[in-house]
């Protein structure tokens, strides 16, 4: 009768003795951590409270004789995303080929000089773009508005009549469009390179110009990483509240003409002009036009975050 062999017991794992550092380390990350989600709580239990006196309201606390709330926050919620949308119909393509500049045209000097104006252009308060699209881009822009309006205006984007002042919602796309150039510009740049040599040179290996490298491996390979960028950027263009409010001379309506003196306002615009005069109800309506763009802004950078983490992890051919 044989027996089966008995196998050594397996030796006791040695767990490191941790040091006061990493205690006090890991208790303040752990602290910073929940005090952000503290906060974002606190802020939409905040914001819903407040909003609730406003989904009832009735027409004589509403602004511009809407019958209801929604009524009200309708062309809010328009003018914020038309607004952010052409500020990144402009913005997303200048990105692009900065970045692509940046990372594989330009030489190294004029490259790092660059990619630090690009970086200092995002930190440039947005009273300064307010002032900068009121007093001197809105009037260098006015004859050319006059001017579509002129050749074009039989299409309805373009249709007149037209500013005299060159304070359209056009202008304000292209403010915001130098806002937000930075961030998307400075993150598709750090995407563009982290594209693995390999792939590039392989590319060019096989006998393609450079411009044919960045087509077939350089942009496939930056395709999340530009939406997740473009998205962030959308983030910031939805609340933007200054420069809409400096520039615009806003109505709360809904239309798609670019270059009219009549222009739909945002809402982060429409709070910081009412609500010094706001009381009562008012105030809960503003609150909850507040808590739209709230919801608004969750979504997008929900969205990117979900993007972002589709390619969370580079190959590592580099």
């Amino acid at each position: 009768m044989t027996t089966a062999p008995v196998k050594p017991a397996a030796p006791p794992r040695l767990k490191a003795k941790q040091r006061p550092g990493d205690r006090i380390f890991s208790t303040a990350t752990v602290a910073a951590g929940s005090l952000i989600l503290v906060t974002l709580a606190a802020v939409t239990i905040f914001l819903i409270a407040q909003s609730i006196p406003a989904f009832t309201a009735e027409p004589g606390d509403l602004k511009g004789g809407a019958e209801n709330f929604w009524a009200y926050v309708g062309p809010l919620v328009f003018g914020t995303i038309w607004a952010a949308f052409l500020a990144l119909l402009i913005a997303v393509p200048l990105a692009i080929g900065i970045a692509l500049f940046i990372s594989h045209y330009a030489p190294r000097r004029l490259a790092q000089g660059l990619g630090y104006v690009i970086d200092l252009l995002a930190a440039v308060p947005s009273v300064v773009f307010g002032l900068w699209g009121i007093t001197v881009l809105a009037p260098f822009v006015q004859p050319f508005w006059s001017t579509l309006v002129d050749l074009f205006g039989w299409f309805p984007l373009f249709a007149g009549p037209v500013s005299g002042t060159g304070r359209t919602i056009l202008t304000v796309a292209i403010v915001l469009a130098v806002m937000i150039l930075p961030i998307i510009t400075a993150l598709s740049r750090e995407i563009f390179l982290q594209t693995p040599k390999l792939h590039e040179e392989a590319a060019l290996a096989l006998g393609a110009t450079r411009w044919e490298m960045i087509r077939t491996a350089v942009l496939p390979f930056g395709r999340p990483g530009i939406v997740s960028a473009s998205m962030l950027g959308l983030g910031r263009a939805l609340g933007e509240t200054m420069a809409v409010a400096m520039v615009l001379s806003p109505q709360v309506l809904i239309s798609f003409a670019l270059l009219q003196s009549t222009n739909p306002t945002t809402i982060a615009a429409n709070i910081a002009l009412n609500f010094p005069e706001a009381h009562g109800v008012g105030v809960n309506v503003l609150i909850a036009t507040g808590l739209i763009l709230f919801v608004i802004t969750f979504a997008v950078n929900f969205i990117a975050r979900a993007i972002v983490n589709r390619r969370k992890a580079f190959s590592g051919a580099n």
